[in-house]
């Protein structure tokens, strides 16, 4: 997957594609591969870099929702499920089995829990992952030895799923190209192209060079996310407000903080939600919270607020509290929250929002979709390329995506294999390693990032910025904010031999992303 190869082509497409998409996270991704599965011409653009906003800053589970059965909405949930079974099968160098341990630290919760987790895996049928069952206090401090035992009385354990999100956007965007499209990142959409009232194509620039390209196709699909109603109001500048976005922020820790191979779910925190402390790539992850935000941005910040109830809450569970110095980093991102409001015009909480996806057709012919989660992306993708057929007139096509492997699949590694998350690319990143001494050393001694990951970043992944490959290619910016900092000036190095950077601007792609990790670090 080679940019230059890609905008090649894309001077050389001639007529209209069938799809044009805005947006490179995961539901323009997968939207991407859809179509192009089915046999679509098919071009994807995104401003930044692929899963730049909200996709690459989740909780990392690919799960049915506990929280949503409770609401009692059993068919997001059954979705959910099924989708989950199908992404384990369908990337399993990404996707795993993970245990979640819910606590009982009232004579009630175990039965009124256990009986709960029964329904789950009711619900999730035949592609179930592994039965619920309960647990005695022995047990769960065997399973959890940093879990507060104060007034423990047992517990329930069930499986759901975990993933990489950047990870699998970026393989995504690989199986689309795979497939025939043109993925571009680093090109925004300056502006809709419309004939007779209908939108026919989009005015694309890129942002490295600042070269222009008219862009024509037979359906547009606006997948920008949190951004949505900007695009519908090039459109439209009268077309109402549909997203709410609420953020979500999550702290990292060290794994000493939770050891051992299983997550803590706790189902009612003081607001409401749920909270996780979940073991990802050797760290803890603890989420999350759901604030209303009245703007969006690509970098949202956690808000003094929601820090002290994550250390709070962590401290109300985990033996060690958690100190300001034990955060390894902070991250936070923003939902696409579907608004329906009210004759008074409040949407109320975010909590209260829609989590189903939404389709809207313009009478321009513009198809938006927002809303959903990383979960049902692929049923999600199904849907708006439906639609697209429909609108586009171009012919109905059937959906291969339920059985359609991602990139990489081809090879499973041990989880705890640095490069398992490339899956069949890791061949070809061991063999660059063996090329040169600089590209087999970490790039930082508190990193697993290698320089021959971030020369596959640049030469196969699309990476252009320090920070495409310090916070999405490889996860280092969320794991360590303060070793991603220092790691910059190797990375940058690496990267403009790669990609032929004169030395201003390595010097500059360094401080813009030291000055971006700051962001990430928790002062004391």
């Amino acid at each position: 997957m080679n940019r230059e190869h890609l905008l090649s082509q894309l001077s050389a497409h001639t007529g209209p594609f069938d799809i044009a998409i805005i947006g490179g996270g995961a539901t323009g991704l997968g939207a991407a591969v859809d179509a192009a599965s089915r046999g679509h011409s098919v071009i994807l653009i995104e401003q930044s870099d692929f899963a730049k906003g909200t996709s690459s800053r989740s909780t990392k589970l690919v799960h049915g929702g506990v929280r949503y059965l409770k609401q009692g909405n059993v068919s997001l949930v059954l979705e959910a499920l099924r989708e989950r079974g199908l992404l384990v099968r369908n990337a399993p160098h990404l996707v795993h089995s993970l245990p979640f341990v819910i606590p009982s630290y009232h004579w009630w919760e175990g039965p009124f829990y256990g009986i709960g987790m029964k329904v789950y895996d009711t619900l999730a049928g035949q592609l179930g992952l592994e039965p619920s069952r309960s647990l005695s206090r022995e047990e769960m401090i065997h399973l959890l030895p940093t879990l507060e035992t104060d007034g423990l009385s047992g517990g329930v354990v069930y499986h759901d799923g975990q993933f990489d999100d950047a990870r699998l956007a970026i393989h995504l965007a690989q199986t689309a190209v795979n497939h025939g499209a043109i993925v571009l990142n680093h090109t925004r959409c300056v502006g809709l192209i419309k004939e007779n009232g209908h939108v026919i194509g989009v005015q694309a620039e890129c942002v490295e060079s600042g070269l222009q390209h008219e862009i024509r196709a037979r359906c547009v699909i606006n997948a920008t996310g949190v951004f949505v109603d900007s695009v519908r109001h090039m459109d439209d500048p009268k077309a109402d407000t549909i997203v709410a976005p609420s953020q979500g922020v999550h702290l990292v820790l060290p794994r000493e903080f939770l050891p051992g191979d299983s997550a803590i779910m706790i189902p009612r925190t003081d607001d409401g939600r749920v909270l996780f402390a979940v073991p990802w790539h050797g760290r803890v992850i603890i989420g999350t919270t759901d604030t209303p935000v009245h703007h969006a941005t690509l970098e949202p910040r956690a808000l003094p607020d929601e820090i002290a109830f994550l250390m709070t809450h962590a401290a109300r569970y985990l033996t060690r509290d958690p100190q300001p110095s034990d955060v390894l980093s902070i991250y936070a991102g923003l939902r696409p929250l579907v608004a329906m409001k009210e004759k008074n015009g409040d949407t109320g909480t975010t909590a209260a929002l829609s989590r189903d996806h939404t389709i809207l057709v313009a009478e321009s012919g513009l198809i938006t979709i927002t809303g959903g989660k990383w979960t049902t992306y692929r049923r999600m993708a199904e849907d708006v390329i439906d639609h697209a057929e429909m609108v586009g007139g171009f012919g109905m096509r059937h959906c291969t995506t339920h059985t359609l492997m991602i990139h990489g699949s081809a090879t499973v590694l041990d989880q705890h294999d640095p490069l398992a998350v490339y899956g069949s690319d890791a061949a070809e990143i061991r063999t660059l390693a063996t090329q040169h001494p600089d590209w087999a050393a970490k790039v930082h001694p508190r990193l697993d990032l290698i320089g021959a990951e971030v020369i596959f970043h640049a030469r196969h992944e699309m990476a252009r910025t320090i920070g495409d490959v310090l916070a999405r290619r490889s996860r280092s910016l969320l794991l360590d904010a303060q070793s991603s900092m220092s790691a910059a000036p190797k990375v940058g190095a690496l990267m403009a031999t790669e990609l032929h950077w004169p030395p201003e601007k390595t010097s500059h792609e360094i401080d813009r992303f030291q000055k971006l990790a700051c962001g990430y670090i928790l002062e004391g």
